[in-house]
Parts: C-alpha cells; structure tokens; sequence
C-alpha cells in the first residue's frame, strides 16, 4: 500500500476500488466553519459535501452544460484509454464524485482528468490560464462490497439529494443517465 499526505492523508491499496471527490478552484466560501478537529474524515467529507450541493454563490461553472459534458469527455476518455473503470459518477454544479477501478496511479488518473478538462472548461468559458479545480481532492478506497454498494448509492443520489431531479436517471450529468462505456 501507498501512503502520502498533503492536507489530506492518501492511501493507495492496490486491487481495490477508489471513491474520488474534487471540487472547483474557491467554492468553499472562506467563512465556512471548519469541522472540529476530532471529527472524523467521514464526518467532514459529508459537511462539505453538503455545503457544496447548497451553494448558490462561488464559481459554479459546472451547471454550464457545455462544461458538465466536457468533464463527462475527460472521464470517458479515461475509461476508454484503460486508465480506470468507471462504476458511477455525478457532475454537480461545483464538484464531481466518481467511483472507480483504477488500472493507473490516482496521481495519472486525476491529472488526466482534471488537465485535461481544466483547459477545455476555461476555453469555453473564456478563462484564460485561470485556475479552474481546486488542487486536492478527496479520495477513499473501497474495503467492502456492502461500502461499494453504499457509495455508488451516494454518488447516483446526490443529485436527487440536492433537490435537482425526482430520481437519479433524471440527472443529466451522471451515470444514471448515461453510463460510460
């Protein structure tokens, strides 16, 4: 297993499957309260989450179809090139939730991703060289089928959890919708 830590510990299991979350570039306001110290990273992944499924301020360019269909791009172009298995994804209007197989390090996978959109999204949206994802991201290995289960349940729901759509196939942005294959 690899370890490595930045604001957030990363650990790499091999064979086992990743839940990531990244967010855009500033849509955490910086008056948000910060979830006390003994919380667990569960506990605060889940405020967050909810405060970004709540913004209506900060950069919210994912509601921007054109930008929403090209991160879906960057992830099928990162299925179709082996990099991972796709299981789920949802694009929300500041944040993405994939669950994945990976077949290549999460470093080449984000970057791939995360690259590779970053410069598309600020073309269409006429952002030159702007910061466009925040630099970390969330990311938590699978250990048991029943937490797999559980997750891709949260991702699909999220939308639906936002009050965005009645049910997940709703979603426009997920794969619920629109699996990648």
């Amino acid at each position: 297993m690899t370890f490595y830590a930045r604001n957030l510990p990363h650990w790499r299991p091999p064979g086992q499957d990743i839940f990531i979350t990244w967010r855009l570039y500033g849509s955490l306001p910086a008056c948000l309260k910060i979830p006390k110290e003994e919380d667990s990273v569960g506990k605060k992944f889940r405020y967050y989450d909810r405060n970004l499924d709540a913004a209506t301020t900060g950069p919210l360019w994912l509601k921007d179809p054109r930008v929403a269909e090209s991160v879906i791009a960057a992830l099928k172009r990162g299925h179709h090139q082996k990099m991972f298995r796709e299981h789920a994804f949802a694009v929300m209007a500041n944040h993405v939730h994939i669950l994945i197989e990976p077949h290549s390090s999460l470093a080449q996978i984000t970057k791939s991703i995360k690259g590779h959109n970053a410069h598309d999204a600020n073309d269409i949206l006429r952002r030159a060289n702007a910061k466009f994802w925040q630099t970390e991201s969330f990311d938590h290995w699978i250990r048991t089928p029943q937490e797999w289960q559980r997750i891709k349940n949260y991702i699909l729901q999220n939308p639906v959890k936002a009050g965005l759509v009645q049910k997940p196939e709703d979603w426009p942005w997920s794969s619920a919708s629109r699996p990648i294959e």
